[in-house]
């Protein structure tokens, strides 16, 4: 039995869970090296974005659920421009991470910023967290731009963290607490 969670909505986009049938339109962005330049997979074949899909539907089947993937689509046309999600990282400590990805032509345009303020908030809120995490290549500064806007706060430099694509990758580690966000919640309704 599959656990769906809502769609998530913000001002421009919904973030809902993944269907198979989002293949394409997943393989269009993850098949696209520019795209994938600073992550640890793809460019994909569409048979690994079929597997991916399937391995995010099987995800959800899961009695205590602590991964959710969401497909990044526009209100307007319901197109699907991306993915995101949110993996706890460590229940006992209330810790999770936070990723996302956009096909290039949705580049420079707030997308980014507004997904990554509602995984916060469905973080915090939803899901009771107190920390959450994001790992940024140091080289990809759209992605760092993006964490510092959604008050995420660099903790740390990774030396040589991930290995990928056969190179071994610095890392920068960003994060934001409960009582952070509270704090910018409380500002920004003042």
């Amino acid at each position: 039995m599959s656990s769906i969670c809502p769609p998530l909505e913000t001002e421009r986009l919904i973030l809902r869970e993944f269907a198979e049938s989002d293949w394409q339109a997943v393989h269009t962005y993850a098949s696209d090296p520019a795209v994938v330049r600073y992550l640890p997979f793809g460019p994909n074949t569409e048979e690994d974005t079929k597997n991916f899909l399937q391995a995010e539907v099987k995800m959800r089947r899961k009695k205590l659920r602590q991964h959710f993937a969401f497909a990044v689509t526009l209100k307007a046309n319901k197109q699907v421009i991306g993915s995101c999600r949110i993996s706890i990282t460590n229940p006992d400590k209330r810790e999770a991470s936070i990723g996302f990805c956009l096909a290039k032509e949705f580049w420079g345009k707030g997308y980014a910023t507004e997904l990554g303020s509602k995984l916060l908030e469905f973080g915090f809120k939803q899901l009771n967290l107190h920390r959450i995490f994001a790992i940024c290549d140091p080289q990809n500064k759209a992605s760092m731009r993006v964490l510092i806007k959604i008050c995420m706060r660099q903790e740390g430099y990774l030396r040589e963290y991930e290995l990928i694509k056969g190179q071994w990758r610095d890392a920068l580690l960003f994060a934001l607490l409960e009582r952070e966000m509270m704090q910018i919640q409380f500002l920004s309704i003042a």
